[in-house]
Formats: structure tokens, sequence, C-alpha cells
């Protein structure tokens, strides 16, 4: 057997890297992130568990990961659907609820990743978190912003602030109160993006379409 080329082998590992990102989402949305292992990701994903730490350094830097990558497919996804659009005022419609949508559709996820970002290492600087920045700052600019680089840190803030309210314990605030808090800062339409009422009710639970896996294989044998 002749052996794999290099481009086989980028592959092979990139799909496997992809694995474990969806398989960190599923399984930290379904037991919240204390109740998970790393183990447990290997697992979902068919990786070998050794093979985990070749690609994160720990589980926080691998959910933390996980969930920006939701986080930017999700917000992608919502620029890009039809009926596609240029203007700005829709776009950023779109990304508020987009990411508001991820607060009140996935909130155990959602609650441990606000608890991550608190954590001493704070945001991790994987692709997957540069992604959603420059989407995000390709939106503020879209949006009309002189300044990008202050508004989009604002921006962001802003989104940060409203799923924490949205998730706190005990004291949630309603998505739709949030929504239109933000709507008011940046005068949009409340018709705009995807308004409460239209919204169809649940999460869709097949992520797969976010995770560019290939085929999964088999779980490993332990």
């Amino acid at each position: 057997m002749s052996p794999r080329s290099a481009s086989v082998n980028e592959e092979l590992r990139r799909r496997s890297r992809e694995r474990l990102l969806q398989a960190a989402v599923e399984l930290v949305g379904e037991r919240g992130y204390d109740a998970t292992t790393l183990g447990d990701i290997a697992d979902r994903a068919g990786s070998a568990r050794g093979l985990v730490s070749y690609y994160f350094p720990g589980k926080r830097q691998l959910v933390q990961s996980a969930v920006h990558r939701l986080m930017h497919r999700t917000l992608e996804e919502a620029l890009e659907r039809e009926p596609r659009t240029e203007d700005g005022r829709e776009r950023l419609a779109r990304a508020v609820d987009a990411i508001l949508g991820l607060a009140r559709d996935r909130p155990v996820l959602m609650r441990q990743h606000m608890a991550g970002l608190l954590q001493a290492e704070g945001f991790v600087q994987c692709p997957e978190q540069q992604r959603l920045s420059q989407l995000l700052g390709d939106t503020v600019a879209r949006y009309g912003s002189a300044d990008v680089p202050v508004d989009y840190p604002m921006l962001r803030a802003l989104l940060m602030g409203a799923v924490y309210a949205a998730l706190v314990p005990g004291v949630p605030m309603p998505v739709p109160v949030l929504r239109a808090e933000l709507f008011e800062r940046y005068g949009l339409d409340w018709e705009l993006g995807v308004p409460p009422e239209s919204a169809a009710d649940g999460a869709e639970q097949d992520l797969s379409r976010f995770f560019a896996t290939g085929e999964r294989p088999e779980p490993t044998q332990t």
C-alpha cells in the first residue's frame, strides 16, 4: 500500500478536528461543561483520546473553539440566507437575531460558554474566534460605521451583555426585550431580521451542517 499524500493527511487531520468540535458542542449542550470529559468528546467524535491534546491545550479551549465555530457558522448562515442582501441595516438585524437566537435555543451551551470567558484565559485566539470577529466587523462596516475598530468591540460587548442577561439563572430577561433595546440603539426597524413572532420554534438538533467532517467513522472501542 502506497503512503498517503500530504494533502490526504491534511484532510484527515481537518476532519478529525471538525469531529471533535462538533462532539464538544453536542455533549456540552446535552450535559453541561462539568459533566463532559475529554474522553466523552473523543468517544463521541470517534477519535483516539490522545488526539484531543494534539489539537487543543485543554477542555476549556476545545469547548470555546467549538462554540465560536457554532456562532460564526450560525451568523454566516443568517447573513447569507435568501433573499440575500447587501443592506447594512438588514444584515445587522440578522446578526443580532442570530446571536440572541443561540441564547434562546441553546441556553446550556451558551451559559457554559459565557462562564468560560470569565476564566483567566478569556478569549481563545483560535481560527473560529477570528472568523466570528471578521463577520461581525464586516457587519458593522456594512451598517455604515466610520470607525470599525471602535464600533465592532462595542457591538460585541452589547451582544455579550444581552446573551448574559438572557441566561442569568433565576432572573433571565426575555429575548424580545433585549432585541428591542439593541434595535432601538442601532435604529433598526422591528420587522428587519427575524422578529420573534416569526421565528421557528426550537432549535434544529442536527448541527452537522456547521462542521465539515465528512462521513463520521464508527466510534473507537475502548
